[in-house]
């Protein structure tokens, strides 16, 4: 197993991260994603969900 990407220093919020998510589908304009691209997408999905679990209200 490959060894995982570090989290980035500064973690950006996910809705800057879920512009680079779109940005992905929109380049791609369709045809199917490259290897590259779900690659891309994947650590972009792990980073937009550390975004989301540490942007959320600590629970009472």
């Amino acid at each position: 197993m490959p060894p995982s990407s570090p989290a980035p220093a500064v973690a950006r919020p996910a809705a800057a991260v879920n512009s680079a998510i779109r940005a992905i589908v929109v380049r791609a304009q369709g045809r199917p994603w490259t290897t590259a691209e779900r690659a891309l997408y994947g650590l972009l999905l792990d980073e937009w969900e550390r975004a989301v679990r540490e942007e959320e209200p600590a629970a009472a």
